[in-house]
């Protein structure tokens, strides 16, 4: 194993569940880190890389759609909720909060595995490449090679690749609508397998990174019935 292999976080507090998932994963080329409580899961986090996060919903003291909501603010890694059969309400308000899928209970490792390497793909597609280094627009100067944003008033902000890749995208194409499906094509290419919500859940969590007030953006902007668009001229500095 070593640290180019993706790394997993698990957390659920069942220990006969994530330690044999995380041995399951480590015998399919995984790197794993396993924590029991969602305060264990942030301190994996701050303390290392992690490409992405199987969260459980119902767990003792803070839930796992807390830790999601945490998880997206700060601005990944992806996650794939664990879920019981009955809980449809929270399944829903899991992808609203940001989770990129989820599994239900009980669940087949075969299955989750599945779904962690399709958003591991959607979040890391190979041979997509930023082209012009640095541009600017709306305040910001987006630096493509080391992946961060730096706004005239001092504020900055570091992207994932997804991120830098799907702004890369909105600044080929300034004030222009783009659907989802062209979205969806133009990040991660045609033989992409996302469900319905990948493109928003992208599109959102750029939004955090770029704008004063997420829930009533002016740069992304979105059309409805259309998709969404880049509101500002760009230039290069």
């Amino acid at each position: 194993m070593t640290e180019a292999e993706p790394h997993i976080l698990i957390v659920d507090d069942a220990r006969d569940i994530r330690e044999p998932l995380g041995l399951y994963l480590r015998r399919h080329g995984y790197r794993t880190t396993l924590a029991a409580d969602a305060s264990g899961a942030r301190r994996a986090v701050e303390k290392r890389a992690v490409d992405l996060a199987v969260v459980d919903v119902m767990m003792p003291g803070e839930d796992g759609l807390s830790l999601t909501r945490w998880l997206v603010d700060r601005g990944g890694p992806p996650v794939v909720l664990l879920t019981a059969m009955t809980e449809d309400a929270d399944r829903v308000l899991g992808l609203e909060l940001g989770a990129d899928d989820y599994v239900v209970k009980p669940f087949s490792p075969r299955e989750l595995l599945a779904r962690i390497r399709a958003v591991l793909r959607r979040a890391q597609p190979p041979g997509a490449e930023v082209t012009l280094e640095k541009r600017d627009f709306g305040g910001w100067s987006f630096d493509s090679a080391a992946r961060t944003l730096a706004h005239q008033n001092g504020r900055t902000a570091a992207l994932t690749s997804g991120e830098a890749r799907l702004l890369a995208v909105f600044l080929d194409n300034p004030r222009t609508v783009l659907s989802r499906e062209r979205l969806l094509d133009l990040t991660q290419g045609r033989e992409a397998k996302a469900y319905d919500r990948a493109i928003d859940n992208a599109v959102v969590r750029l939004r955090r990174k770029l704008e004063d007030d997420p829930a009533h953006p002016r740069l992304l902007v979105t059309e409805w019935g259309g998709g969404y668009a880049l509101a500002a001229d760009v230039t290069v500095p």
